[in-house]
């Protein structure tokens, strides 16, 4: 837990007859972590609050996530469920767990939902943003959350590439191994674009569900553009090869953020 965290008071915990499930939306610094998912022994997201939950609760129960992140990704509203017979309601939840957490990871909001909610196939949409620090100096505050590139960059022809990203693609181009495209690489962007405050380029793209390392390939090849290195038709061409490993470079892992996971209902409406 937190060094400076002081223990809230917490209703007891009663049992109750039967399991429920309960969402929690999360917010959490990527840096130190193995990505979402169980890696054995290794530090993750998930290996935390399945600990905080047993803490608070003496369950051991299982968390299942709306959006896996990967190794050193940031989110700022993941969507996790677990079922838990515990009673305690939502807003001891969010003391207790914040309490047994640690300082980089917290829970914003708790619900209690029906049992037949899922946080995975019931999403409609996630956005990620990814986070470009165009800066020929480094930024001490900026550095775990921005990918630093100094040097002209050219955002419109940036956002002018990335415009054919938007609808229903095979993205195999931009997974890393044919092993990763063999799983299936057609997904749905609803949106895509890039937007300048100042030194900080944001990419912003939404869509049904992405797959591993897509969009930090995507950012990477559109930097090439940016560069100069590469036009948007080459771009799109790489997005109709449909060849595993043929977007690249990797983007680094510290820009991107899990920024949202979207509903068709509010969680208000999914309660028990």
């Amino acid at each position: 837990m937190g060094a400076t965290a002081v223990k809230p008071e917490l209703e007891p915990a009663v049992a109750v007859a039967t399991t429920t499930k309960v969402v929690l939306v999360v917010e959490y610094d990527g840096g130190r972590y193995h990505g979402f998912q169980l890696q054995g022994k290794l530090p993750t997201i998930q290996r935390e609050l399945e600990r905080a939950i047993k803490e608070l609760t003496g369950e051991s129960t299982r968390v299942i996530t709306a959006s896996r992140t990967d190794a050193g990704v940031h989110a700022r509203e993941q969507v996790v469920s677990f079922r838990t017979g515990s009673a305690h309601s939502p807003d001891t939840f969010i003391k207790g767990l914040n309490y047994y957490l640690p300082e980089d990871i917290a829970v914003k909001a708790a619900h209690r939902v029906k049992d037949s909610f899922n946080v995975r196939r019931h999403a409609v949409s996630r956005e990620y943003k990814y986070y470009i620090l165009n800066s020929i100096a480094r930024s001490p505050l900026k550095a775990r959350y921005s990918y630093l590139v100094p040097g002209y960059l050219d955002v419109g022809a940036m956002d002018r590439a990335c415009r054919v990203l938007v609808g229903e693609h095979d993205f195999a181009s931009f997974v890393n191994n044919k092993e990763a495209a063999a799983k299936g690489t057609v997904r749905r962007v609803y949106r895509a674009g890039m937007s300048k405050e100042e030194n900080l380029i944001v990419f912003n793209i939404e869509a049904n569900s992405f797959l591993m390392h897509q969009v930090r390939n995507t950012v990477g090849v559109l930097l090439k553009v940016g560069r100069g290195r590469m036009s948007a038709e080459e771009f799109y061409s790489i997005l109709e090869a449909k060849e595993p490993g043929l977007a690249w470079p990797t983007a680094p892992a510290r820009g991107l953020c899990l920024m949202k996971v979207n509903y068709r209902k509010p969680f208000e409406d999914e309660i028990c």
